[in-house]
Formats: structure tokens, sequence, C-alpha cells
């Protein structure tokens, strides 16, 4: 493994006419004084609308978006590198902001970072991307978004490598710089966390305590993890956005969604440029603008989607042209839906997830593990003998719970739920929620309360119950 190497920040200076010149930075815009609502940033997102996302760097230089963890930083050398040519692409799009891939999975840095030498500031460009990129957004009167991956192989922050305190540190230490040195970010994307191609979990490196550091260098700026594969589409799990990848099958649905939302596609092939690019045939723009961008705008859902630049620095000229033409078709118009309220997003660690359990009768083989195994497509089902099902999980040690989450299976039905917890040998009733409307999630808050069990005991119409998971959490669980 390579050593981490902390590293002064570099001058930008640039003394080879073979560049593109750049952009003149300037000191960063100051933050707002006063911390916004969730819901009215919530809002503000979806009035949004659309947005360009721009994947660029290493894997540009490879044909691969998944590139080599140890490849050599001095292949980026951009030599005609524009952002304002990026910015102008998505101006004409009709596009209010650019959310750009600040660290991709192979943890090559697109800014100026004292973290580490794999960045642009070691290669022969020499120059802080993200500060000309940002400089030139703001000229233009658009927003600022980061796409930031945890998942990191270059520095192997991966499985089967140790999640030590020092690879969250490092982590804290970028974003620090992010949002720190590059003014008002509006949203932050987490990218290779809880997910299939990451496998890094929320408690490997502490999902909370990114959230709460993030929101403590700037409050306005949403948290949004690429995990919308995952939760039920009913609740905001690890995210102020509900987030959908659609190139990795993720679809959101235009008729029944009522969270705020985001959903993503390059217009390529792929997200990063490849050799193939400036001569393929690129995704419909009308067919995008006809059933994405319209019924998702009209769904709560802003759009993003992606142009690759090329090795040269500039997004090819059938992407340009392919930008433009959606301009034509569409015009962004801002706001057009009054986004519901949704219930707060849970951003604690389930300490239910493994831990022993116990139900009444299950039926058949559908035992009550599958209630606390991290997976919503499995579930407890309770017998339809039972008419006072419950189900229940121990704790390690008495632990301040303050939240329940039971997320229901498919066909299931229930009327009511009652939380209780056990203090010594006693069991104390702390929530009772009776279900008015159908929904799959139910959250139960309440004032923190030391456990050394937790018990969720139910009321289901015609004794139908399947529980999909049951998650227990606990704010001392950073």
């Amino acid at each position: 493994m390579k050593r981490l190497r902390i590293l002064p920040f570099l001058l930008l200076l640039l003394t080879t006419s073979s560049f593109a010149a750049p952009i003149e930075t300037t000191t960063p815009q100051a933050l707002p004084a006063q911390p916004k609502s969730l819901h009215q940033l919530q809002q503000e997102f979806v009035d949004l609308r659309f947005g360009m996302f721009v994947h660029f760097g290493l894997p540009t230089f490879q044909n691969a978006d998944w590139t080599d963890p140890d490849l050599d930083a001095n292949v980026f050398n951009p030599t005609s590198l524009d952002t304002r040519q990026w910015v102008s692409t998505a101006k004409a799009a009709g596009c209010t902001f650019i959310c750009v891939s600040v660290k991709h999975h192979a943890g090559f840095c697109m800014w100026n970072t004292a973290t580490t030498d794999y960045s642009v500031m070691h290669t022969p460009l020499h120059r802080d991307v993200l500060k000309e990129l940002t400089t030139a957004l703001r000229e233009a009167g658009m927003q600022v978004m980061f796409h930031f991956s945890i998942l990191d192989t270059h520095h192997r922050i991966r499985p089967t490598w140790p999640f030590t305190r020092e690879k969250t540190d490092f982590i804290k230490a970028q974003l620090r710089e992010l949002l720190t040195d590059y003014g008002p970010v509006n949203t932050i994307m987490f990218d290779g966390w809880d997910a299939p191609w990451g496998r890094i979990s929320y408690s490997d490196i502490s999902f909370p305590e990114i959230y709460t550091f993030v929101k403590s260098l700037q409050p306005n700026c949403l948290v949004m993890d690429l995990n919308g594969a995952k939760y039920p589409k009913d609740a905001l799990f690890y995210s102020d956005i509900s987030c959908y990848e659609q190139g990795a099958g993720q679809k959101i649905s235009a008729d029944d969604n009522r969270l705020p939302a985001m959903a993503c596609y390059p217009l390529q092939r792929t997200w990063f440029w490849k050799e193939s690019f400036p001569t393929d045939e690129l995704k419909d723009v009308q067919k995008i603008v006809q059933e994405n961008i319209i019924p998702y705008n009209k769904a709560y859902c802003t759009y993003i989607l992606n142009a690759a630049p090329n090795r040269e620095g500039l997004i090819d000229s059938n992407a340009v042209a392919a930008m433009q033409r959606i301009g034509q078709l569409w015009k962004n118009t801002g706001h057009i839906v009054d986004v519901p309220e949704a219930p707060e997003p849970i951003t604690d660690i389930n300490i239910a997830v493994g831990r022993r359990c116990d139900s009444s009768w299950s039926d058949d083989m559908n035992l009550m593990d599958f209630a606390c195994d991290d997976n919503f497509g499995s579930c407890w089902v309770s017998s339809p003998e039972v008419k006072s099902p419950w189900w229940m999980v121990e704790l390690d040690k008495p632990t301040a719970v303050n939240m329940v989450v039971v997320t229901e299976g498919n066909n299931s039905r229930m009327e009511a739920l009652t939380v209780e917890v056990r203090q010594g040998k006693t069991w104390k009733t702390v929530d009772h929620q009776t279900v008015t409307a159908p929904r799959r999630v139910h959250i139960c808050r309440f004032t923190p309360v030391q456990a050394e069990a937790v018990r969720v005991r139910f009321t289901a119409q015609n004794n139908t119950l399947s529980i999909a998971e049951v998650g227990v959490y606990s704010s001392d669980y950073l």
C-alpha cells in the first residue's frame, strides 16, 4: 500500500503555452449566514429541474470508467481544457447547475488538495480544475454540486482493507477542503457507499459522522447518496434527496413518487469519455425530454444528464449539439410543483442488523432473522395462525434508543404497531401508531430511552403480516 503523503497546497502556476489559458479564480463567495429548513432546500433543489453531470479525470485517459487504482497521474494531460465551454454547453440546454465528479472511485482528486499527491496538481496540467469550474459557474449564475466517492481504490478505502480512524479522517479532510475553499455548494452526492459496487457499509465509514460534518461546514448543503436501488421509496434513508442512477437500473416512478428526488443518466454510452464517443450514437434527446425531464420534474425530481469532456478537456461537438437541441425542445421555467413535506431523513446507524432476534411463530421458512438482515427484499412472515404477532431484537448492552423504523413487505396489511423496550425485566411502551393510510415504511421517533432489547407488537388485517426490516437507531452510534 502506498503511504498517504500530506503535501502543502501548491500555487496555480502556468508557464507553458500548450495549455488553454486558465480561468482567473477569485475568493469563494461567503456562505449564507442563515441556515434554511430542509424542506425549503428540497423545494429549491426540485425547482432547479435540470443539470449537467461532468465525469472527467484519469478514466478519461483510459478506456474504462474504473481505472487501475495505481495508474500514473501523469497520463492526465488535457491540452485545451476550458471549463467555460462545459458551462456554456450546460447553459444552452437549460441547465441550472453542473454536478462535477470531484473524486471518482479510483481516488484521483480534481482539486488542489493537501491530503494526497494523487491529484490534478501533480500532473502535466498542474491546474485546479475544480476552482476553474466553480468560478465559471458562478460567472454564469449557475449552481455547484459535487459528486464524491467514498470508495477509493487508490487509497485502499475499499472492501477487505481495514476501515481505520485514519481513513475516516482522510475523507473528512478532503470534504473540509471542498466545502471550505470553493464557496457555497448546493449538494454533495456520495457514491460507492452502501452500494453493490462499493460494499462499504454506513458503519465502516460512519454515515452519521460524515453527514453531521458536512452540515457543520455548510448547513445549506444537501447530502445525497446513490442508494436508490436498496431502500424503499416511502422514506429518505441516508439521503436528503431520493436518488436514482438510471444507468444502474434504478428507475423512479413518475406516477407515485412523493419524495424530493434526483435521477441521473449519461448522454453518451458511459460516464467517462471513450475514444468512440465523437462518432457514437448518443441517447435520443427527444426521448430524454419527453420521457424523463418533463414527467420527472412533475414528480418532484430533478434530472441530471452527463456529458463527458474528452482528453483535450472539451465536450465533443456531437454532445454539444445534443445539449443545444435539448434547449430548443424544452425551456426551464423554474418552479412547477410544490414538494410535499417529507419525513426527516434517517441518518443514524441501524444497530439491529445481524443481532440476535426472536419472534412469534413464523410462516414456513420465513424466519425472524430476515427482518434484520439489511436486505429489503427478504421478509420475516408471521404465521397466519398468530393473532397478535411480535418481533424483538436483543442489544449487546443498555443503549439509548430514539427511533424504530418498520418496513413492511409488499403484501403486508398492518393496522397498528406498538414499540416496547426492555429495561431489566420490565417492558415499557415508547410508541404506538395506527396505520391510517397505506404505506410500507413506519417511522417511530421518541425521546431517547435506555433499552436492553426492543420489541414490536403488530395488528394486521386478516393476520397477513410480513416485515422486510426492523431498524433500531441510536444517535450514540457514530
